[in-house]
């Protein structure tokens, strides 16, 4: 659903993303083209237990924001071994090298957001703008 201001897709719970992600990597839901992002992209990840990333990986100009909303893992970042639960968040550089594998008990579940590295020029309550109107709702 898209309207003037706003985009809107219902992904599937992240315990389904595993079977449901049409996205190239099993478990991986992109959000950009879907929502029609112009400043970030995001994922939705579910790692299966006992999953890992294959691969460490940097990026050419993006820093990432790993928000981690369940399960339990490691975060390897720059030679360094970081566990990683429910209520964690990791930034990283673009020129960091990172993996991460699941080492608990069912799935981990993860949120990643890119964007460009020292490209934010307003936020919060700089950015934020709070308009003279009363807050309504029809139903």
């Amino acid at each position: 659903m898209n309207g003037t201001n706003f985009s809107l897709v219902e992904a599937d719970a992240f315990s389904n993303l595993l079977n449901t992600s049409k996205d190239p990597i099993p478990g991986k839901l992109f959000l950009k083209d879907k929502l029609g992002l112009t400043g970030m992209e995001v994922s939705l990840n579910q790692l299966p237990e006992g999953g890992a990333v294959p691969f460490y990986h940097t990026h050419r100009e993006n820093e990432e924001l790993y928000l981690f909303i369940g399960g339990r893992g490691q975060f390897h970042v720059d030679g360094q071994i970081l566990d990683v639960q429910e209520g964690t968040a990791i930034r990283v550089s673009p020129e960091g090298e990172r993996t991460l594998r699941n080492t608990g008990i069912g799935a981990l579940y993860f949120i990643v957001i890119q964007a460009k590295a020292d490209s934010l020029r307003q936020w919060g309550a700089t950015d934020g703008v709070i308009l003279d109107r009363p807050v309504t709702w029809t139903s």
